[in-house]
């Protein structure tokens, strides 16, 4: 068996974004040469996030709203956690979004369906962060 590491470095101009990153993992299962196995993608920091879903700009919008909604970023003071920093919200977020994803490896392709598609959410950006790509198989 074969095992392939990489990390994808991000810094959004944001504090909070969405990033489509399925072309950067699919150049990361090139380099691996792995043909069936399996893909995990997750977000090495408590504030940002890996999912699955469509690529359409109404839904990503829908994203924020119900997430604001959840945890709203203000007022500050709401959050026990806000002393030091300001992004407590930020870390509900990601529990909500989840920290990553796992994708089965197919013929050398991701096993994706129907407009799915691999995608970074930062919740308290404007600093680099990074996301581990691990990829096993044959």
């Amino acid at each position: 068996m074969k095992s392939y590491r990489k990390e994808l470095w991000f810094e959004t101009k944001n504090r909070r974004e969405f990033i489509n990153i399925t072309p950067q993992v699919e150049k990361c299962l090139q380099e691996s040469q792995i043909k069936e196995g399996l893909l995990l993608c997750n977000a090495m920091h408590i504030t940002a996030s890996v999912f699955i879903n469509d690529d359409e700009s109404g839904l990503h919008h829908d994203f924020e709203v119900f997430l604001e909604k959840l945890a709203p970023e203000k007022p500050y003071s709401q959050y026990k956690h806000n002393g030091f920093e300001d992004n407590a919200d930020a870390h509900l977020k990601r529990t909500i979004m989840g920290r990553e994803v796992v994708v089965a490896v197919t013929d050398g392709k991701l096993d994706l369906g129907p407009w799915e598609q691999i995608f970074y959410g930062e919740f308290d950006g404007k600093r680099p962060k990074r996301v581990l790509v691990k990829i096993i198989g044959e």
